[in-house]
Parts: C-alpha cells; structure tokens; sequence
C-alpha cells in the first residue's frame, strides 16, 4: 500500500490519526476480537495484539510462546514449527487457562519468499463447544426416543390371524426413523375382518402421530368402510390440525363366511387390485382423504366378491415412485408383472417385489429410499 493510497484510505473513511501504514493495520489488529500473535522462528512471541495481551494479563514479548501456556517444551503438536517447514497454515485447538482456543497459524514471508515470522490467530470456541456438546446430548437423547417410538408404532402393526381362512403378508419400510404409512388387518366380528392402509402426508414424528391418530380413531365396529371413514373426518377436522396434514386410507371390511367384500376409499391414490390366474380387478373408488379441507365429507360402500385363491394387493405409491439413474419411475407395469406371475406365499412375493424396486433403483439398502414403503397381500384360503 502507497502512501497515497493510504492517505485516500484515511480521507475518505474520515478517520484521522493514522498517519502511516503500520499504524493503520496496527489498529486493525488491535481492533480483533480473537487473539493475534506473530512469532519468530525460535518460538519467540515477537508481537501481540491488544485482545491477547489482555487477555493473558500481561505483555509477555520476548517469552518463548509455550511459556504463555505453562510448558518449559514446544508442544508435540506445535503447528507454528510445522508452518516454518511446510510453508503453509496449519490448524489446531490449544487450551489456555481453561479456555479452548482454535488456533490457525500462517507463514509470514519476505521479498524473497523466506519465511521470516508465523502469525497465530487463536479463536476462542469454548462456548461452541460447550453448545456441541449438548447438541451430541441431545441427538443421542433423540435417537433413543425415536427408537423407543419406532418400536411402539411398529408394536402397532398388523399381527398373525385367521390362518385357517386367509395367509397375510406385508412389509412395511419407512424412510425416516418414524413412518407416514400405515396399515392394518382386525377382527370385526367373528365373521368379518377389517383392513386399511393409509399414507399421511409428510414422513418423520409428525406423520407418524397421525398415524397414531388413525388406528386409535377409526371405527372397528361398524360393517360399512364409508360410514368408519365419514367418522373418521370429523374427528380428524375436530382436533384442528393443519391444513396440510391429511390422510388417504384404503378401507376394506372382508365377510369370510359368504366372500363379499365392501369396500371404501379417502383419496387414497394407488388403487388395491384383486386377482388370481383368471381375474384381475381394479378396486377404483373416489373420495376426498382425511382433512379439513371442507365441512362435510362423504364416501361411498363398493361391493365385490372374493373367491377361495383369490388375492388382494394394497401398496402406497413409495415402492411405484421409486427412481433409477435416467429419472424413470419402477411404476405398476413392472410392479403387476411380478405380483400376477409369482404364485409364492404372500411373503416370498413381497420381499420380490421391494428388491426388484430397489434393485431398479440401484439402491443397496432399503433404509435409503426417499419416502415410505408399504406392501400387504392377502389369499384367501
């Protein structure tokens, strides 16, 4: 820097009093909140700035700059000396009279490129520390409750029943530690036997709450899916949720003694299909899903016969929108060309199904989908 330039510097800045160059990067330095020191090649401490001379409570010029720290010895890590070799910063955390100090260390160099000094600027990052700390505190407090939340809302999930009169199978794989999809097969009566799958939208503990809200809400006893899901809606706009929290739900109530089965939908997008090697059947139904988007909603009861073999597929869209290099969807064709020539149990197909998907998608590991899976088939026997 010139002498005009600095006199440019200073005029149109209208600082006064900086009447040379050094002066006026001296006040800059001395300006610093972090600590500046600049060091000879011997370790000696040959300036300070004014924060770290306060800091340490005296001037200690000429001191060898491991003294300040209480050592008679360079330290084993001593970034400055590996400056001077190297020629280039290095970085380290020091702790000086119980204060943990990030400390960067840069060569300083002469005309003629020789490294002549090291200058030090010391960080203190005490307080973030500290706040890192409680950060792993927290996350690892987190995870164990998002564990324990896991295993409850897995707790929730279908179990084993009716093995005389159907096999039933799902898998079911949220992308977040807590799922936005659900399903679930019950006992209505001694006769019947309800199942429903739902997607929430969203994914993590918010979605998974409403899911928690739907098993606990819906209506088990009633034989009618619309009238459960008409209850349903107005329980859900009764608690005041958000506008953009709802819920799509599939709900299908199954007379085992005569094979009729009714049906309903709330907006549920991937419609289930019933088969078996002679019939394929779309189960289509509109209706709105579960929110308080309007005052009153209606849905309708659809009525359907099934058959000793016959098979019913209910999936959320997570496995279908799954996507591989060249931004192309695993879609229903690939997904029904293996659910209608695979004749394994409900379980060998499903666990068939989600590998062909993730495979197509070139994904090792089911647990780094990008939304929830969710896959049941039910036989009946």
């Amino acid at each position: 820097m010139t002498a005009g330039n600095d006199n440019n510097i200073t005029k149109n800045s209208n600082v006064k009093g900086f009447y040379d160059q050094s002066s006026f990067i001296k006040d800059i330095i001395d300006g610093m909140y972090d600590w500046v020191r600049v060091l000879d090649r011997d370790n000696n401490i040959i300036y300070l700035n004014k924060a770290m001379a306060e800091g340490l409570g005296d001037y200690p010029i000429g001191k060898k700059c491991y003294n300040v720290l209480g050592k008679d010895e360079p330290c084993d890590n001593c970034i400055s000396r590996q400056t001077v070799f190297e020629g280039h910063p290095h970085e380290k955390e020091e702790i000086i009279n119980g204060r943990i100090f990030s400390v960067m260390s840069s060569p300083v160099k002469d005309e003629s490129g020789n490294i002549v000094a090291v200058v030090e600027v010391l960080r203190d990052v005490t307080h973030m520390k500290q706040l890192y700390k409680k950060i792993l505190q927290q996350n690892k407090k987190l995870k164990s409750d998002l564990n324990i939340a896991r295993k409850l809302q897995c707790s929730l999930l279908p179990k084993e029943l009716l093995k005389d009169k159907i096999d039933f199978a799902f898998l079911y794989k949220p992308c977040e530690a807590l799922g936005g999809d659900f399903l679930d097969i019950f006992e209505v009566d001694s006769n019947h036997v309800g199942i429903y799958i739902a997607d929430v939208s969203g994914h993590g503990v918010s979605a998974s709450m409403l899911t928690i809200f739907l098993r606990s809400s819906i209506d088990k006893k009633t034989l009618s899916p619309a009238e459960a899901l008409v209850k349903l809606y107005k329980e859900f706009s009764n608690q005041g949720f958000a506008k953009d929290l709802y819920i799509t739900v599939f709900y299908a109530i199954i007379d085992l003694e005569n094979g009729k089965m009714v049906y309903s939908n709330a907006g549920h997008n991937v419609s289930p299909i019933v088969f078996n090697k002679e019939r394929f059947e779309v189960l289509r139904v509109p209706g709105l899903p579960i929110s308080n988007w309007v005052e009153n909603a209606e849905y309708t009861d659809i009525c359907t016969t099934l058959q000793k073999g016959d098979r019913l597929f209910l999936y959320t869209d997570g496995i279908i929108e799954l996507k591989n290099n060249s931004n192309e969807q695993f879609g229903e064709e690939r997904l029904l060309k293996i659910l209608l020539s695979d004749l394994s149990v409900p379980s060998i197909v499903l666990n068939r199904i989600v590998e062909s998907a993730c495979s197509f998608a070139d994904i090792e590991d089911s647990s780094s989908i990008a939304d929830d899976i969710t896959v049941a088939l039910l036989e009946i026997k």
